[in-house]
Protein backbone atom coordinates (compact mmCIF):
# COMPACT_ATOMS: atom_id res chain seq x y z
CA UNK A 1 0.00 0.00 0.00
CA UNK A 2 1.38 3.38 -1.01
CA UNK A 3 2.16 5.63 1.94
CA UNK A 4 0.21 8.89 2.30
CA UNK A 5 1.50 12.14 0.80
CA UNK A 6 3.67 13.96 3.34
CA UNK A 7 3.48 17.75 3.52
CA UNK A 8 5.49 20.14 5.69
CA UNK A 9 3.15 23.08 6.27
CA UNK A 10 5.19 26.13 7.33
CA UNK A 11 3.58 29.27 8.77
CA UNK A 12 4.20 32.01 11.33
CA UNK A 13 0.83 31.62 13.07
CA UNK A 14 -1.98 29.08 13.33
CA UNK A 15 -5.37 29.11 15.06
CA UNK A 16 -6.04 28.46 17.91
CA UNK A 17 -2.48 28.81 19.22
CA UNK A 18 -1.52 32.22 17.82
CA UNK A 19 -3.55 34.52 15.56
CA UNK A 20 -3.24 38.03 14.20
CA UNK A 21 -5.17 37.58 10.95
CA UNK A 22 -6.58 35.26 8.29
CA UNK A 23 -3.26 33.44 7.83
CA UNK A 24 -3.83 31.76 11.21
CA UNK A 25 -7.21 30.44 10.06
CA UNK A 26 -5.65 28.87 6.97
CA UNK A 27 -2.79 27.31 8.95
CA UNK A 28 -5.19 26.12 11.63
CA UNK A 29 -7.99 24.66 9.51
CA UNK A 30 -6.53 23.67 6.12
CA UNK A 31 -4.17 21.05 7.65
CA UNK A 32 -7.15 19.45 9.42
CA UNK A 33 -9.07 19.24 6.14
CA UNK A 34 -5.99 17.84 4.34
CA UNK A 35 -5.58 15.26 7.11
CA UNK A 36 -9.19 14.18 6.59
CA UNK A 37 -8.32 13.59 2.90
CA UNK A 38 -5.46 11.29 3.86
CA UNK A 39 -2.53 13.70 3.67
CA UNK A 40 0.09 13.33 6.40
CA UNK A 41 0.54 16.96 7.40
CA UNK A 42 3.20 18.32 9.72
CA UNK A 43 2.58 21.96 10.67
CA UNK A 44 5.61 23.93 11.82
CA UNK A 45 5.53 27.24 13.71
CA UNK A 46 7.97 29.37 15.69
CA UNK A 47 7.79 28.46 19.39
CA UNK A 48 6.46 31.78 20.66
CA UNK A 49 6.15 32.16 24.43
CA UNK A 50 2.35 32.24 24.13
CA UNK A 51 2.35 28.98 22.16
CA UNK A 52 4.64 27.18 24.62
CA UNK A 53 2.28 28.19 27.43
CA UNK A 54 -0.57 26.30 25.74
CA UNK A 55 1.05 23.01 24.75
CA UNK A 56 3.29 20.28 26.08
CA UNK A 57 5.86 19.60 23.39
CA UNK A 58 8.77 17.19 23.71
CA UNK A 59 12.19 17.93 22.22
CA UNK A 60 12.95 15.66 19.26
CA UNK A 61 16.02 17.37 17.76
CA UNK A 62 18.22 20.42 17.76
CA UNK A 63 19.47 22.39 14.79
CA UNK A 64 22.18 24.95 14.13
CA UNK A 65 21.03 28.42 13.04
CA UNK A 66 22.60 31.78 12.24
CA UNK A 67 22.03 32.68 15.91
CA UNK A 68 23.05 29.57 17.78
CA UNK A 69 21.07 26.38 18.26
CA UNK A 70 17.30 25.92 18.18
CA UNK A 71 15.30 23.02 19.54
CA UNK A 72 12.68 21.23 17.49
CA UNK A 73 9.71 20.28 19.66
CA UNK A 74 6.85 17.98 18.71
CA UNK A 75 3.20 17.92 19.77
CA UNK A 76 -0.21 18.01 18.01
CA UNK A 77 -2.41 20.85 16.88
CA UNK A 78 -5.00 21.26 19.66
CA UNK A 79 -7.93 18.85 19.44
CA UNK A 80 -6.52 17.07 16.38
CA UNK A 81 -4.20 14.32 15.22
CA UNK A 82 -2.15 16.69 13.06
CA UNK A 83 1.55 16.75 14.00
CA UNK A 84 2.94 20.12 15.10
CA UNK A 85 6.62 21.01 15.21
CA UNK A 86 7.84 24.12 17.01
CA UNK A 87 11.17 25.82 16.32
CA UNK A 88 12.22 26.81 19.83
CA UNK A 89 14.75 29.66 19.90
CA UNK A 90 15.12 32.43 22.52
CA UNK A 91 14.17 35.11 19.95
CA UNK A 92 10.70 33.53 19.87
CA UNK A 93 10.35 31.70 23.18
CA UNK A 94 11.55 34.51 25.44
CA UNK A 95 9.44 37.27 23.91
CA UNK A 96 5.82 37.64 25.01
CA UNK A 97 3.00 39.36 23.16
CA UNK A 98 2.40 39.90 19.44
CA UNK A 99 4.60 37.73 17.20
CA UNK A 100 5.56 40.65 14.95
CA UNK A 101 5.05 43.88 16.90
CA UNK A 102 6.21 45.37 20.19
CA UNK A 103 3.95 47.03 22.78
CA UNK A 104 4.02 50.30 20.83
CA UNK A 105 2.69 48.54 17.73
CA UNK A 106 6.01 48.83 15.91
CA UNK A 107 7.76 45.94 14.17
CA UNK A 108 10.33 44.13 16.28
CA UNK A 109 13.68 45.50 15.01
CA UNK A 110 15.15 42.00 14.68
CA UNK A 111 12.26 40.39 12.73
CA UNK A 112 14.55 39.73 9.76
CA UNK A 113 16.88 37.73 11.99
CA UNK A 114 14.02 35.97 13.79
CA UNK A 115 12.21 34.74 10.70
CA UNK A 116 15.44 34.29 8.78
CA UNK A 117 16.70 31.79 11.35
CA UNK A 118 13.28 30.09 11.36
CA UNK A 119 13.60 29.51 7.60
CA UNK A 120 17.26 28.49 7.79
CA UNK A 121 16.62 26.02 10.61
CA UNK A 122 13.94 24.27 8.58
CA UNK A 123 16.19 24.04 5.53
CA UNK A 124 18.82 22.39 7.74
CA UNK A 125 16.18 19.97 9.02
CA UNK A 126 15.04 19.12 5.48
CA UNK A 127 18.65 18.59 4.44
CA UNK A 128 19.02 15.84 7.03
CA UNK A 129 21.26 17.81 9.39
CA UNK A 130 19.26 16.90 12.50
CA UNK A 131 18.17 13.70 14.22
CA UNK A 132 14.88 13.88 12.28
CA UNK A 133 14.84 11.41 9.39
CA UNK A 134 11.31 12.06 8.10
CA UNK A 135 11.15 12.93 4.40
CA UNK A 136 8.51 15.14 2.82
CA UNK A 137 6.88 15.14 -0.60
CA UNK A 138 5.84 18.81 -0.47
CA UNK A 139 6.95 21.88 1.48
CA UNK A 140 4.14 24.45 1.67
CA UNK A 141 5.20 27.96 2.79
CA UNK A 142 2.86 30.80 3.77
CA UNK A 143 3.45 34.55 3.44
CA UNK A 144 6.62 36.60 3.68
CA UNK A 145 7.73 35.15 7.03
CA UNK A 146 8.49 31.85 5.24
CA UNK A 147 9.67 33.30 1.93
CA UNK A 148 13.34 32.51 2.46
CA UNK A 149 12.82 28.79 3.02
CA UNK A 150 12.80 27.99 -0.73
CA UNK A 151 16.01 30.06 -1.04
CA UNK A 152 17.76 28.14 1.73
CA UNK A 153 16.45 24.88 0.24
CA UNK A 154 18.00 25.87 -3.10
CA UNK A 155 21.26 26.56 -1.27
CA UNK A 156 21.11 23.04 0.20
CA UNK A 157 20.36 21.63 -3.29
CA UNK A 158 17.09 20.14 -2.07
CA UNK A 159 14.65 19.05 -4.78
CA UNK A 160 11.53 18.62 -2.64
CA UNK A 161 8.74 20.55 -4.49
CA UNK A 162 7.72 23.82 -2.83
CA UNK A 163 4.48 25.77 -2.79
CA UNK A 164 4.40 29.39 -1.66
CA UNK A 165 1.07 30.98 -0.74
CA UNK A 166 0.48 34.75 -0.81
CA UNK A 167 -2.14 35.79 1.74
CA UNK A 168 -1.77 39.54 1.26
CA UNK A 169 0.84 40.96 -1.11
CA UNK A 170 0.81 44.27 0.77
CA UNK A 171 3.01 42.64 3.43
CA UNK A 172 6.38 41.69 1.97
CA UNK A 173 9.07 41.56 4.66
CA UNK A 174 11.50 44.14 3.27
CA UNK A 175 14.76 44.81 5.14
CA UNK A 176 18.14 46.52 4.59
CA UNK A 177 20.51 44.89 2.13
CA UNK A 178 22.99 44.15 4.93
CA UNK A 179 20.60 41.47 6.15
CA UNK A 180 21.44 39.34 3.12
CA UNK A 181 24.91 38.68 4.52
CA UNK A 182 23.74 38.42 8.14
CA UNK A 183 21.25 35.74 7.16
CA UNK A 184 23.96 33.84 5.26
CA UNK A 185 21.89 33.62 2.12
CA UNK A 186 23.63 32.35 -1.02
CA UNK A 187 25.50 35.07 -2.92
CA UNK A 188 23.74 33.99 -6.11
CA UNK A 189 20.38 35.06 -4.63
CA UNK A 190 21.40 38.74 -4.43
CA UNK A 191 20.17 40.06 -7.76
CA UNK A 192 17.12 41.58 -9.39
CA UNK A 193 16.19 38.01 -10.33
CA UNK A 194 16.59 36.89 -6.71
CA UNK A 195 15.71 38.44 -3.35
CA UNK A 196 16.94 41.98 -4.09
CA UNK A 197 14.12 44.54 -4.31
CA UNK A 198 15.09 48.18 -4.91
CA UNK A 199 18.43 47.60 -3.14
CA UNK A 200 16.64 45.98 -0.18
CA UNK A 201 16.18 42.36 0.87
CA UNK A 202 12.66 41.07 0.20
CA UNK A 203 11.54 37.94 2.03
CA UNK A 204 8.46 37.51 -0.15
CA UNK A 205 10.53 37.60 -3.35
CA UNK A 206 12.32 34.51 -2.08
CA UNK A 207 9.08 32.59 -2.24
CA UNK A 208 7.95 34.15 -5.51
CA UNK A 209 11.25 33.44 -7.29
CA UNK A 210 12.34 30.11 -5.83
CA UNK A 211 9.13 28.18 -5.08
CA UNK A 212 7.93 25.67 -7.68
CA UNK A 213 4.34 26.88 -7.52
CA UNK A 214 2.73 30.06 -6.18
CA UNK A 215 -0.80 30.17 -4.89
CA UNK A 216 -2.96 32.90 -3.48
CA UNK A 217 -6.27 32.87 -1.67
CA UNK A 218 -8.70 33.49 -4.53
CA UNK A 219 -8.64 33.14 -8.34
CA UNK A 220 -9.51 36.80 -8.96
CA UNK A 221 -6.76 38.02 -6.61
CA UNK A 222 -4.32 35.81 -8.53
CA UNK A 223 -5.21 37.80 -11.65
CA UNK A 224 -5.27 41.19 -9.90
CA UNK A 225 -1.75 40.95 -8.46
CA UNK A 226 -0.35 40.68 -11.97
CA UNK A 227 -1.50 44.27 -12.50
CA UNK A 228 0.42 47.33 -11.27
CA UNK A 229 -2.41 48.68 -9.08
CA UNK A 230 -2.46 45.49 -6.98
CA UNK A 231 1.09 44.20 -7.43
CA UNK A 232 3.03 46.40 -4.95
CA UNK A 233 6.00 46.48 -7.29
CA UNK A 234 5.94 42.73 -7.96
CA UNK A 235 3.38 42.56 -10.78
CA UNK A 236 6.09 42.01 -13.42
CA UNK A 237 7.53 39.04 -11.56
CA UNK A 238 4.08 37.56 -10.98
CA UNK A 239 3.18 38.06 -14.63
CA UNK A 240 6.43 36.29 -15.57
CA UNK A 241 5.42 33.38 -13.31
CA UNK A 242 1.80 33.30 -14.49
CA UNK A 243 1.98 29.65 -15.50
CA UNK A 244 2.99 28.73 -11.94
CA UNK A 245 0.43 30.96 -10.18
CA UNK A 246 -3.08 29.84 -9.22
CA UNK A 247 -5.78 31.08 -6.85
CA UNK A 248 -7.52 28.72 -4.43
CA UNK A 249 -10.30 30.24 -2.35
CA UNK A 250 -10.05 29.92 1.43
CA UNK A 251 -12.69 28.14 3.44
CA UNK A 252 -14.45 29.08 6.66
CA UNK A 253 -14.98 27.22 9.90
CA UNK A 254 -18.49 25.92 9.26
CA UNK A 255 -18.81 24.65 12.84
CA UNK A 256 -18.20 28.04 14.44
CA UNK A 257 -20.12 29.96 11.78
CA UNK A 258 -23.34 27.98 11.48
CA UNK A 259 -26.68 29.61 12.35
CA UNK A 260 -28.22 26.22 13.09
CA UNK A 261 -25.83 25.56 15.99
CA UNK A 262 -24.34 28.98 16.87
CA UNK A 263 -24.57 29.41 20.68
CA UNK A 264 -23.78 33.15 20.44
CA UNK A 265 -26.94 34.19 18.60
CA UNK A 266 -30.39 34.81 20.03
CA UNK A 267 -32.25 32.18 17.99
CA UNK A 268 -30.74 29.36 15.95
CA UNK A 269 -32.15 28.78 12.46
CA UNK A 270 -31.52 27.15 9.07
CA UNK A 271 -33.09 27.24 5.60
CA UNK A 272 -36.14 25.36 6.87
CA UNK A 273 -36.55 27.68 9.86
CA UNK A 274 -35.55 30.93 8.21
CA UNK A 275 -38.46 32.80 9.79
CA UNK A 276 -36.59 32.57 13.12
CA UNK A 277 -33.82 34.81 11.75
CA UNK A 278 -35.94 37.86 12.61
CA UNK A 279 -35.54 37.09 16.32
CA UNK A 280 -31.85 37.85 15.89
CA UNK A 281 -32.69 41.16 14.24
CA UNK A 282 -34.78 42.14 17.25
CA UNK A 283 -32.00 41.03 19.60
CA UNK A 284 -29.48 43.05 17.58
CA UNK A 285 -31.69 46.13 17.76
CA UNK A 286 -31.99 45.72 21.53
CA UNK A 287 -28.24 45.22 21.93
CA UNK A 288 -27.40 48.37 19.96
CA UNK A 289 -30.20 50.64 21.19
CA UNK A 290 -31.97 50.88 17.83
CA UNK A 291 -35.76 51.03 17.51
CA UNK A 292 -37.37 47.59 17.52
CA UNK A 293 -38.74 47.05 14.02
CA UNK A 294 -38.78 43.57 12.46
CA UNK A 295 -39.68 44.99 9.04
CA UNK A 296 -36.86 47.53 8.61
CA UNK A 297 -33.84 46.48 6.57
CA UNK A 298 -30.72 46.22 8.76
CA UNK A 299 -27.28 46.70 7.18
CA UNK A 300 -24.33 45.24 9.09
CA UNK A 301 -20.57 45.63 9.00
CA UNK A 302 -17.84 43.97 11.08
CA UNK A 303 -14.18 44.50 10.35
CA UNK A 304 -10.95 46.39 10.72
CA UNK A 305 -11.43 50.14 10.40
CA UNK A 306 -8.82 50.74 7.72
CA UNK A 307 -9.04 52.10 4.19
CA UNK A 308 -8.51 48.66 2.63
CA UNK A 309 -11.85 47.56 4.07
CA UNK A 310 -13.65 50.66 2.79
CA UNK A 311 -14.90 51.82 6.19
CA UNK A 312 -14.40 55.41 5.04
CA UNK A 313 -16.78 54.72 2.13
CA UNK A 314 -19.45 53.50 4.54
CA UNK A 315 -18.96 56.49 6.85
CA UNK A 316 -19.02 58.92 3.93
CA UNK A 317 -22.29 57.39 2.72
CA UNK A 318 -24.08 57.53 6.09
CA UNK A 319 -25.70 60.97 5.59
CA UNK A 320 -27.46 59.59 2.52
CA UNK A 321 -28.06 56.07 3.81
CA UNK A 322 -29.86 57.27 6.95
CA UNK A 323 -32.48 58.89 4.70
CA UNK A 324 -33.45 55.42 3.48
CA UNK A 325 -35.72 53.03 5.43
CA UNK A 326 -32.72 51.17 6.90
CA UNK A 327 -30.77 50.78 10.12
CA UNK A 328 -26.97 50.40 10.13
CA UNK A 329 -24.96 48.43 12.70
CA UNK A 330 -21.15 48.67 12.60
CA UNK A 331 -18.61 46.95 14.83
CA UNK A 332 -14.87 47.37 14.51
CA UNK A 333 -11.61 48.83 15.64
CA UNK A 334 -8.69 50.32 13.77
CA UNK A 335 -7.57 53.82 12.86
CA UNK A 336 -8.61 56.36 15.48
CA UNK A 337 -10.06 58.76 12.89
CA UNK A 338 -12.55 56.13 11.75
CA UNK A 339 -13.37 55.07 15.30
CA UNK A 340 -14.13 58.70 16.15
CA UNK A 341 -16.36 59.11 13.10
CA UNK A 342 -18.35 55.98 13.99
CA UNK A 343 -18.84 57.21 17.56
CA UNK A 344 -19.99 60.56 16.20
CA UNK A 345 -22.41 58.89 13.77
CA UNK A 346 -23.98 56.79 16.53
CA UNK A 347 -24.47 59.96 18.58
CA UNK A 348 -25.82 61.97 15.63
CA UNK A 349 -28.28 59.34 14.35
CA UNK A 350 -29.15 57.20 17.41
CA UNK A 351 -32.31 55.85 15.76
CA UNK A 352 -30.43 54.86 12.60
CA UNK A 353 -26.83 53.94 13.45
CA UNK A 354 -25.72 51.58 16.21
CA UNK A 355 -22.74 49.42 16.95
CA UNK A 356 -19.51 49.22 18.86
CA UNK A 357 -16.09 50.81 18.61
CA UNK A 358 -14.14 47.71 19.58
CA UNK A 359 -14.57 44.00 19.03
CA UNK A 360 -16.97 41.67 20.79
CA UNK A 361 -17.28 38.13 19.41
CA UNK A 362 -20.94 37.55 20.44
CA UNK A 363 -21.95 40.87 18.86
CA UNK A 364 -20.09 39.95 15.65
CA UNK A 365 -22.12 36.74 15.43
CA UNK A 366 -25.34 38.58 16.24
CA UNK A 367 -24.68 41.10 13.45
CA UNK A 368 -24.18 38.27 10.96
CA UNK A 369 -27.40 36.63 12.13
CA UNK A 370 -29.51 39.74 12.71
CA UNK A 371 -28.65 41.91 9.71
CA UNK A 372 -30.42 41.52 6.38
CA UNK A 373 -27.44 42.62 4.29
CA UNK A 374 -23.72 43.00 4.99
CA UNK A 375 -21.67 45.96 3.73
CA UNK A 376 -18.20 45.06 2.40
CA UNK A 377 -16.88 47.80 0.07
CA UNK A 378 -13.23 46.65 0.24
CA UNK A 379 -10.71 48.33 -2.04
CA UNK A 380 -8.92 45.01 -2.33
CA UNK A 381 -9.65 41.70 -0.68
CA UNK A 382 -7.34 38.72 -1.30
CA UNK A 383 -10.06 36.37 -0.06
CA UNK A 384 -12.29 37.79 2.66
CA UNK A 385 -14.26 35.86 5.27
CA UNK A 386 -17.24 37.97 6.30
CA UNK A 387 -18.94 37.68 2.91
CA UNK A 388 -18.87 33.89 3.38
CA UNK A 389 -20.04 34.09 7.00
CA UNK A 390 -22.87 36.37 5.86
CA UNK A 391 -24.09 34.01 3.17
CA UNK A 392 -24.06 31.11 5.64
CA UNK A 393 -26.40 33.20 7.83
CA UNK A 394 -28.69 34.28 4.99
CA UNK A 395 -27.38 37.85 5.27
CA UNK A 396 -26.81 39.01 1.70
CA UNK A 397 -23.46 40.73 1.10
CA UNK A 398 -23.14 44.07 -0.69
CA UNK A 399 -19.58 44.11 -2.04
CA UNK A 400 -17.21 45.82 -4.40
CA UNK A 401 -16.31 42.94 -6.78
CA UNK A 402 -12.60 42.58 -6.10
CA UNK A 403 -10.48 39.55 -5.21
CA UNK A 404 -12.26 36.86 -3.25
CA UNK A 405 -15.44 38.94 -3.08
CA UNK A 406 -15.96 38.46 -6.82
CA UNK A 407 -15.24 34.74 -6.50
CA UNK A 408 -17.63 34.04 -3.63
CA UNK A 409 -20.59 36.40 -4.22
CA UNK A 410 -22.92 36.08 -7.23
CA UNK A 411 -24.37 39.46 -8.22
CA UNK A 412 -28.14 39.85 -8.33
CA UNK A 413 -28.78 40.47 -12.02
CA UNK A 414 -31.91 39.72 -14.01
CA UNK A 415 -30.26 36.53 -15.29
CA UNK A 416 -28.89 35.24 -11.96
CA UNK A 417 -32.17 35.99 -10.21
CA UNK A 418 -34.04 34.04 -12.88
CA UNK A 419 -31.58 31.16 -12.62
CA UNK A 420 -31.71 31.18 -8.81
CA UNK A 421 -27.95 31.74 -8.58
CA UNK A 422 -27.77 35.23 -7.01
CA UNK A 423 -26.33 35.50 -3.50
CA UNK A 424 -25.53 39.23 -3.11
CA UNK A 425 -25.05 42.61 -4.73
CA UNK A 426 -22.13 44.25 -6.56
CA UNK A 427 -21.32 47.94 -6.29
CA UNK A 428 -20.95 49.38 -9.80
CA UNK A 429 -18.13 51.69 -8.71
CA UNK A 430 -15.82 52.05 -5.72
CA UNK A 431 -16.99 54.95 -3.58
CA UNK A 432 -19.96 56.51 -1.85
CA UNK A 433 -22.24 56.68 -4.96
CA UNK A 434 -21.56 53.05 -5.84
CA UNK A 435 -22.34 51.88 -2.32
CA UNK A 436 -25.51 53.97 -2.14
CA UNK A 437 -26.81 52.61 -5.46
CA UNK A 438 -26.11 49.02 -4.38
CA UNK A 439 -28.00 49.55 -1.10
CA UNK A 440 -30.97 51.00 -2.99
CA UNK A 441 -30.91 48.00 -5.34
CA UNK A 442 -30.89 45.64 -2.35
CA UNK A 443 -33.65 47.63 -0.66
CA UNK A 444 -35.85 47.36 -3.74
CA UNK A 445 -35.40 43.59 -3.85
CA UNK A 446 -35.94 43.35 -0.09
CA UNK A 447 -39.48 44.62 -0.71
CA UNK A 448 -40.13 41.43 -2.71
CA UNK A 449 -40.14 38.99 0.21
CA UNK A 450 -40.33 35.86 -1.97
CA UNK A 451 -37.38 36.92 -4.14
CA UNK A 452 -35.34 37.90 -1.08
CA UNK A 453 -36.08 34.54 0.58
CA UNK A 454 -34.94 32.67 -2.56
CA UNK A 455 -31.64 34.59 -2.50
CA UNK A 456 -31.18 33.84 1.19
CA UNK A 457 -31.69 30.11 0.65
CA UNK A 458 -29.27 30.08 -2.28
CA UNK A 459 -26.66 31.92 -0.22
CA UNK A 460 -27.05 29.57 2.76
CA UNK A 461 -26.58 26.53 0.51
CA UNK A 462 -23.16 27.61 -0.76
CA UNK A 463 -20.24 25.31 0.13
CA UNK A 464 -17.48 27.38 1.72
CA UNK A 465 -16.05 24.50 3.75
CA UNK A 466 -12.32 23.88 4.10
CA UNK A 467 -12.84 20.50 2.43
CA UNK A 468 -13.33 22.25 -0.91
CA UNK A 469 -10.04 24.18 -0.51
CA UNK A 470 -8.21 21.07 0.69
CA UNK A 471 -9.23 19.10 -2.41
CA UNK A 472 -7.78 21.81 -4.64
CA UNK A 473 -4.50 21.81 -2.72
CA UNK A 474 -4.36 18.02 -2.76
CA UNK A 475 -4.58 18.07 -6.56
CA UNK A 476 -1.70 20.55 -6.66
CA UNK A 477 0.39 18.49 -4.22
CA UNK A 478 -0.20 15.30 -6.22
CA UNK A 479 0.76 16.95 -9.48
CA UNK A 480 4.00 18.34 -8.01
CA UNK A 481 4.81 15.05 -6.33
CA UNK A 482 4.39 13.11 -9.56
CA UNK A 483 6.54 15.57 -11.50
CA UNK A 484 9.31 15.20 -8.89
CA UNK A 485 9.43 11.39 -9.21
Amino acid sequence: MKRPLRTLFVASEAYPLIKTGGLADVAGYLPLALHDLGVEVTVVLPAYAHVLEQVKARVIAYVSTIRGYALIRETRLPNSKVRLWLVDHPLFAERPGNPYLNEEGEEWPDNAIRFGLFNQALAQLLAGKTAITRKFDIVHCHDWQTGLLPVYMHQEQLVTPTVFTIHNLAYQGIYPATMHGELKLPLSSWSHDGVEFHHMLSFIKGGLVYADRITTVSPTYADEIKRDEFGYGLSGLLLYRSDDLIGIINGIDTKTWNPATDPLIAEQYDVKRLDLKVENKLALQRATGLPHDPAVMVLGNVGRMVEQKGIDIILDALPELVKLPVQIVIEGTGESRFEARLAEAMSRWPDKVGGLVGYDEPLAHLIEAGADAFLMPSRFEPCGLNQMYSQAYGTLPIVYPTGGLRDTVVDATEQTLTEGAATGFYMDSLGKPGLYRAVVEALNLYADKAAWRRMQVTAMQQDFSWEHSAKEYLKLYQMLSRSAE
